[in-house]
């Protein structure tokens, strides 16, 4: 596993990590750790998010169903109105 060393980090963003960190019952570098994995996607992460885009897309390019048993919009903004 490799090691990273962060240098010139400014005082208030490192003040703010520690109490992210603290808050989170972690050490500071536990909390880096656990943000560059929730902010910094791996390449099975990225592929991963292109398959289900591309499932996504197939699904939005589908033809849409028959609008079924209930009234269009239209219809239920007249009734109300004729209320």
């Amino acid at each position: 596993m490799a090691t990273l060393y962060v240098e010139n980090v400014p005082d208030e963003l490192y003040d703010a990590l520690k109490k992210r960190a603290k808050e989170n019952r972690k050490s500071i570098a536990a909390e880096v750790l656990a943000l560059l994995e929730e902010n910094v996607p791996t390449t099975s992460e990225l592929k991963r998010r292109r398959k289900v885009f591309e499932e996504l897309r197939k699904v939005w390019a589908a033809t849409p169903a028959a609008p079924g048993p209930f009234p269009s919009t239209e219809e239920m903004v007249r009734e109300d109105r004729a209320r």
